[in-house]
């Protein structure tokens, strides 16, 4: 009979289903605050007030608050960020759309009001939480180059442009995409430029990096 009620009244082990919701919670909790606050002045116990849960709760999502940031900032990046996979043009013409397409969608997803308010909120917490940069560097312009540089080498081997480094002319791209623009809009020295602006530049910097690398 004792058996029985043990049984009974032993905690379930949490399955997914279960820590998912409590996850998602956890990290638009911990976005949020920090948002807020700052780093610095943001607490692990402040994080888990927001999401109404304990801190035995917050860290089955994660051990300390750096943690927390890097999987919350991954998930937000996440569902902002365009598609970075370039499809495959048919010809010469096709791949200037391609490319121009794809600048279009990196500027445009960066000048969007929530990844811009994280790359100015990065900016400002460079000193307290320097990983924040690095992080969103590496989802946003180090992801993009690397698909960019992997298109390239298609574009390559389909004679559409020059042989050379790939990973090169992507950074060459991407230099000529956003020129000073990201500085200036993360010191608020710009507004976000309208879609047609956009659109815009983009064509001109496919068609600066074809003059450099056009065949």
């Amino acid at each position: 009979m004792k058996r029985a009620h043990a049984a009974k009244g032993r905690a379930k082990p949490r399955t997914r289903e279960h820590s998912e919701p409590l996850r998602q919670r956890v990290l638009e909790a911990a976005f949020a605050i920090v948002m807020d606050k700052g780093f610095a002045a943001t607490s692990t116990l402040d994080i888990a007030s927001r999401a109404n849960i304990s801190k035995r709760d917050l860290y089955l999502v994660a051990r300390s608050k750096s943690e927390l940031l890097r999987q919350a900032v991954a998930a937000r990046m996440g569902k902002l960020r365009p598609p970075l996979e370039l499809p495959i043009p048919a010809n010469r013409e096709a791949f200037r759309a391609t490319l121009a397409d794809f600048g279009f969608a990196i500027l445009n997803s960066v000048c969007g009001r929530n990844v811009l308010a994280l790359y100015r909120f990065a900016a400002l917490e460079a000193e307290t939480a320097p990983e924040l940069a690095r992080m969103l560097d590496a989802l946003g312009r180090d992801a993009a180059r690397a698909a960019l540089g992997r298109a390239l080498s298609r574009a390559q081997a389909d004679g559409f442009i020059k042989t050379g480094d790939p990973a090169a002319q992507a950074g060459d791209f991407i230099a000529l995409l956003w020129g000073d623009l990201l500085l200036r809009l993360v010191m608020r020295l710009a507004d976000p430029p309208q879609h047609a602006a956009l659109e815009r530049r983009s064509h001109e910097a496919a068609e600066k990096f074809l003059t450099l690398y056009g065949i």
